[in-house]
């Protein structure tokens, strides 16, 4: 029965290991919106900052989503 018990005790542990963890991580989420909310250009830096990211992992193509009012105005040049 001991263990049993011990088992219990070690999987009761990770768990609130784990959700201590996921509640840090879900603060740090929303220090890190709230500092983006108040300047686009944090928002942008950290985009341009996560393709680039992507493209060092490998070879990869990256598709930029353009607004169409933009797209027409380079179609007309």
């Amino acid at each position: 029965m001991s263990c049993d018990n011990d088992l219990f005790t070690n999987y009761f542990i990770t768990q609130v290991v784990a959700a201590e963890g996921e509640q840090k991580a879900s603060r740090a989420l929303k220090e890190a919106a709230d500092v983006m909310a108040e300047s686009p250009a944090a928002l942008q830096l950290r985009y341009l900052q996560t393709l680039n990211s992507i493209s060092a992992e490998k070879n990869s193509t990256i598709i930029f989503p353009l607004p169409i009012n933009m797209l027409s105005q380079l179609m007309k040049k």
